[in-house]
C-alpha cells in the first residue's frame, strides 16, 4: 500500500491565574497532573480524593508548586486524500476515545487498532467502519486497563493509507486486596458461572448502528460513588491482580436505576457473579451493564429510552452490601463510564 500519512502535533496549553482548575469533559487526573506538573497522589491529597473519578464541573485545587493551567485539548492530526482525521494526543488506561473524520470521502475511510495485536482484547485489529455521531464521522476506540504500549491506528481508503499513534498513560491507582467473606467469594466457584460468562460473552459481539442521540446520564440520581473505576484488585493478598471494570454507587435498596441511554435490552435476569443484571446494547458496539439490582424491570428484547427506570438497587451476586456497580464496555472492552456521563462522546 501506498503510504499517505501527515501527522501534526497541536498542543494548545495557555496560562490561569489562580491554583484550581475547573474539570472539563474528557478531563482525567492523569491528564491534569501531568499538564500542571505534579502527580496524581498530590491531586488527590490536596482535594481529598479517595479516587481518581472526576465530575465536570468539579473544582480542583493545585498542590503547592504546580503549574496554573487552562483547559487544553491537545490533537494529533493524520489525513488521507479527501479524508481528515483527528485523534487523541495521549489517553490513559481504560479510557474511551474517538477518532473524528471529516472531509467528503470521511465515511468510506476503515480504521483499525495494531496495537490491539499484544493485548488481551476481544477481535484484536478488527476492521471497522465510520458511525455518524454528533453530526460527524466518528470511529470509538478504547485502551484496555492495565494496558501501557501507545495506541496505533491504521486508516485505509482506496488502497493508500495512513497511521498515527498516541502515548497511553498510568491510572496511577495502589492495588486493594479485597479479603472478601467466604461466603460471597463462594460465589466464584459457582457452576452456573459458565451460563453467565457465555451469556455476557455474546452480548459483547453486537455492532449495530448507534442507537443514541442525546448525551449519557446518570445510572441513578442519587447515591454516592463508593469505588471508582479501573481499581487495580486482588482477591486476597498474593492474588493475581485484576481490575475494577465499573463505577460503583452506594445507595439504599429500592433505590430507582435508569438507562444511561436510548438502547434495546439485550440480557435481565439473575446470575451467580453480577447478581441482578440488565444489559442494554446502545449500538456501535457499545454495551451499558447494570450489576447486583434487586428487582428488574424490563425484559431482553425491549427497546428503553434515556432516564427510563430499568430496576433497583440492591446486593446481589458478588457483593456485600447495597449499592449499583456500573459497566460501559466497548466491543467487549470495559470503558470509564464517567467519560460519557453529560456527553453524547467522550
Amino acid at each position: 500500500m501506498k503510504q499517505a500519512a501527515a501527522l501534526t502535533v497541536l498542543l494548545l496549553f495557555s496560562p490561569a491565574l489562580a491554583a484550581s482548575y475547573t474539570v472539563q469533559p474528557g478531563d482525567t487526573l492523569w491528564g491534569i497532573a501531568q499538564r500542571s506538573g505534579t502527580t496524581v497522589q498530590a491531586l488527590q491529597s490536596a482535594n481529598g480524593l479517595s479516587s481518581a473519578a472526576l465530575e465536570v464541573g468539579q473544582v480542583l485545587q493545585l498542590p503547592g508548586g504546580a503549574a496554573a493551567l487552562a483547559p487544553a485539548v491537545p490533537t494529533v492530526a493524520a489525513s488521507l486524500p479527501g479524508v481528515s482525521v483527528q485523534a487523541p494526543a495521549r489517553v490513559k488506561e481504560g479510557d474511551p476515545f474517538v477518532l473524528r473524520l471529516s472531509g467528503e470521502q470521511a465515511g468510506r475511510v476503515r480504521v483499525r487498532f495494531p496495537s490491539e495485536l499484544n493485548e488481551d482484547v476481544r477481535r484484536p485489529n478488527e476492521w471497522l467502519s465510520p458511525v455518524q455521531l454528533g453530526g460527524q464521522w466518528a470511529v470509538l476506540g478504547r485502551v484496555v486497563l492495565g494496558q501501557s504500549a501507545p495506541v496505533r491506528y491504521e486508516l485505509e481508503l482506496d488502497g493508500q493509507s495512513a497511521a498515527g499513534q498516541f502515548p497511553v498513560g498510568p491510572l496511577g491507582q495502589p492495588v486493594q486486596n479485597l479479603n472478601m467473606p467466604a461466603s460471597i467469594a463462594a460465589v466464584l466457584q459457582d457452576p452456573r458461572r459458565a451460563e453467565e460468562t457465555a451469556a455476557v460473552e455474546k452480548a459483547y459481539e453486537l455492532r449495530g448502528a448507534p442507537m443514541w442521540t442525546e448525551p449519557f446520564a446518570n445510572a441513578i440520581a442519587s447515591g454516592r460513588r463508593s469505588s471508582g473505576f479501573g481499581q487495580p484488585r486482588r482477591e486476597r493478598a498474593g492474588a493475581k491482580i485484576n481490575y475494577h471494570y465499573g463505577m460503583d454507587y452506594s445507595a439504599p435498596k429500592g433505590t430507582r436505576v435508569q438507562a444511561v441511554n436510548l438502547g434495546r435490552v439485550v440480557l435481565a435476569g439473575n446470575y451467580p457473579v453480577r447478581g441482578g443484571l440488565v444489559v442494554i446494547d446502545h449500538g456501535a458496539g457499545l454495551l451499558s451493564m447494570y450489576f447486583h439490582l434487586s428487582k428488574i424491570d424490563v425484559k431482553p428484547g425491549q427497546s428503553v429510552d434515556r432516564g427510563q427506570k430499568i430496576g433497583e438497587v440492591g446486593s446481589t451476586g458478588y457483593s456485600t452490601g447495597p449499592h449499583l456497580h456500573l459497566e460501559l464496555r466497548l466491543r467487549g472492552e470495559a470503558v470509564d463510564p464517567a467519560r460519557w456521563v453529560g456527553q453524547q462522546l467522550p
